[in-house]
């Protein structure tokens, strides 16, 4: 585990799971069919609990004002702040790893019990999965 930093918000558009695990796929395929491929953007996964089950949201980042109203989308805003994190190379290929991942996040004391676990994803095959601290 690593501490991780965000310097800054950011506000994201949203596409919400209709189910979670097995609706993820296609809410992230309805979030980048819409949107154009750009190094620029980063894209995320936001999960939280709502009773005995998780709201997942495909997230990505909005690069220009009011691109989120263009397009329709829901809208959250990723606060800035310290992340307990773990970094996970080709996470494609080793799927459990990143739920396995997060259960161990959340058992870390200082996390923010208000916050969200956080997917962060870096080119094609890496992910950065986090939990805000307090």
């Amino acid at each position: 585990m690593e501490t991780f930093y965000l310097d800054k918000d950011i506000k994201v558009m949203c596409v919400t799971a209709s189910s979670f695990p097995d609706g993820v796929n296609t809410a992230h395929k309805k979030l980048h069919d819409v949107l154009a491929f750009d190094e620029k953007r980063r894209c995320f996964g936001i999960s939280s609990p709502n009773g005995r089950s998780i709201i997942y949201k495909a997230a990505a980042e909005e690069l220009n004002p009011g691109e989120s109203g263009i397009f329709g989308f829901e809208t959250f805003v990723i606060k800035q702040g310290h992340f307990a994190s773990e970094y996970i190379v080709d996470f494609m290929s080793q799927i459990p790893s990143v739920g396995k991942t997060f259960e161990k996040l959340l058992f870390i004391a200082d996390i923010d019990p208000d916050g969200y676990c956080l997917e962060m994803y870096i080119g094609n095959k890496d992910i950065r999965c986090m939990v805000p601290l307090k």
